[in-house]
């Protein structure tokens, strides 16, 4: 396995526990996906692999995390990022007073290798073609989903072996979301890298993962194979609206269920 997840606690300012024996994997070629709710531990989870919670007071206080067969937990983020992990953030974290190449620049700031920089840019403008006519462009003037192409691209640009997104389809309009969700699936299958896919939009993240996790409250809850949490009567209701007859619930009815004790057990 590319990552492994063993068991990790997460606890913030020597306090607050977010997270509670969580373990996954991501294999080489492979994307995962890690899925629920707001605040279910996801991104604390990406900043624990990425070693982003020594920045914000928080720390793995249990398990362990290894990639490529090295224990990268004790590791800050700089040099977790030369091993070959590169993360997208939430919240198309552009730098707008940057050209959309300069931004593609500063993700390969840690590389020496110029003239593949070089290349890697046109490998990157070639995934994204809505963005290649606006590669001058301040890339504070582009759309939310020009910008959202624009982070994924930047994150390429590290050259890494697994690539992680937060979020890639969060405030975009489906027909966006769905056109990301299809460039991520040609940059595994051209780039041969995992990918750690975090996301409150299920049946996206679903139609082109091979494993999910669904956390709720700091714990992994369910996992298994895409198709067989797509087809998961809970997976189906809880979110994706649907019951067991295949009839879409009203915002009423699925606001107000209530999870199944047995998920938190």
């Amino acid at each position: 396995m590319l990552l492994q997840v063993n068991n990790i606690e997460v606890v913030y300012m020597n306090v607050i526990q977010v997270l509670r024996g969580v373990s996954l994997e991501v294999g080489e070629s492979e994307i995962v996906a890690l899925l629920g709710a707001n605040g279910a531990g996801k991104t604390t989870t990406l900043k624990a692999i990425s070693g982003m919670l020594k920045t914000e007071e928080g720390a793995v206080t249990g398990g362990d995390i290894h990639f490529d067969g090295k224990r990268i937990d004790r590791y800050g983020p700089e040099h977790i990022a030369a091993m070959g992990i590169s993360q997208a953030m939430e919240g198309r974290r552009v730098l707008e007073h940057l050209s959309v190449e300069e931004n593609l620049l500063v993700g390969a700031y840690c590389r020496n290798d110029r003239a593949a920089v070089k290349r890697d840019i046109e490998m990157v403008l070639g995934y994204f073609p809505k963005i290649k006519s606006l590669r001058n462009r301040m890339s504070g003037y582009l759309s939310g989903g020009e910008q959202q192409m624009l982070v994924i691209g930047r994150a390429l640009m590290a050259n890494p072996r697994l690539m992680m997104l937060d979020e890639p389809s969060l405030g975009l309009a489906p027909l966006m979301v769905e056109e990301i969700y299809e460039i991520i699936g040609r940059i595994r299958a051209d780039r041969k890298m995992g990918i750690l896919v975090v996301e409150q939009n299920v049946r996206a993240a679903l139609s082109i993962a091979d494993d999910g996790h669904v956390m709720e409250n700091g714990r992994i809850v369910m996992a298994g194979p895409a198709d067989t949490l797509k087809d998961n009567a809970d997976i189906r209701e809880f979110y994706l609206g649907l019951s067991a007859a295949g009839s879409r619930k009203s915002y009423r009815e699925v606001k107000h269920y209530r999870r199944r004790k047995r998920w938190l057990g």
